[in-house]
């Protein structure tokens, strides 16, 4: 299975023709959340309708994950807490979202919203504990907020969840792909990629242009690829990570065969 991971697109429409030109080549393509972008001009309205076509489009070229983040909350419940209610017209279109449990050639994906609050949360952890029960070779959490403690929570502090790393520990998922902070993967003390006990935990980051940062992941070859401005890296899942990580110079058979065009240059 050859899957595609990025998040944080943020209403970027360049972003979302060059997932749309690429999705075919993979398997699945993940979107970690922050779909929308709350600060822009654009009305929420209509950046959920636009970004609805969007997703309509690429869960027509290849199988697509859908998780919310914190940008991608719309209405409030009657309990207070906000949420991404449009979440649920993606997941009556077919498309795999928030809540929902995909199981896909022995792999099971757990697809886990954004939570604002208490009620949300303990959701989550309901959702988790359902989900370790279940039959599965291989278990992968899609989940926005990056947990506390790792390489990929690091910006100018710690933006890690505290929650999301309990959860880690206690049912040692094999990997976790999250978003939400943009400029990990380009500190000095960052990453894109990082364990906690034996699970494997990703963030693709974000950039400017018409290319989001993305991470393209080859579950056979054990093999995790990531690609930004800053030039491709490449980490082998079946032995230990270590830092710095290793600078791609020659793009792997498995990369050219599923998509012929790719080079390493960072567009």
């Amino acid at each position: 299975m050859k899957i595609l991971i990025t998040a944080d697109i943020h209403y970027t429409l360049k972003q979302y023709d060059w997932l749309v030109r690429i999705a075919p080549s993979f398997d699945l393509v993940i979107l970690a959340g922050d779909l929308l972008d709350a600060f822009s001009n654009v009305d929420p309205r209509v950046q959920i309708a636009v970004v609805e076509r969007y997703l309509k489009r690429l869960s027509a070229l290849t199988r697509l994950i859908v998780s919310s983040g914190n940008h991608d909350l719309d209405a409030r419940g009657s309990d207070g807490e906000r949420t991404a209610r449009w979440m649920a017209k993606v997941c009556a279109a077919g498309i795999p979202s928030d809540g929902d449990a995909l199981l896909v050639d022995g792999t099971l994906f757990s697809i886990c919203p954004w939570w604002d609050g208490p009620l949300v949360r303990q959701r989550i952890g309901e959702q988790l504990a359902r989900d370790a029960k279940a039959d599965k070779q291989r278990w992968i959490w899609i989940y926005h907020a990056p947990p506390v403690g790792t390489r990929i929570s690091h910006e100018l502090g710690e933006f890690g969840e505290p929650e999301l790393a309990h959860w880690i520990e206690r049912y040692q998922p094999d990997l976790v792909f999250c978003g939400h902070v943009h400029n990990a993967p380009f500190r000095p003390d960052g990453s894109w990629i990082d364990r906690r006990g034996k699970t494997w935990v990703f963030n693709a980051g974000r950039q400017i242009g018409d290319v989001p940062t993305h991470i393209m992941l080859n579950v056979e070859e054990s093999a995790a690829l990531w690609f930004s401005l800053a030039g491709p890296e490449s980490v082998r899942l079946d032995q230990p990570l270590t830092f710095p990580l290793a600078k791609l110079t020659t793009p792997p058979a498995w990369l050219t065969s599923v998509h012929p065009a790719a080079d390493l240059s960072p567009a």
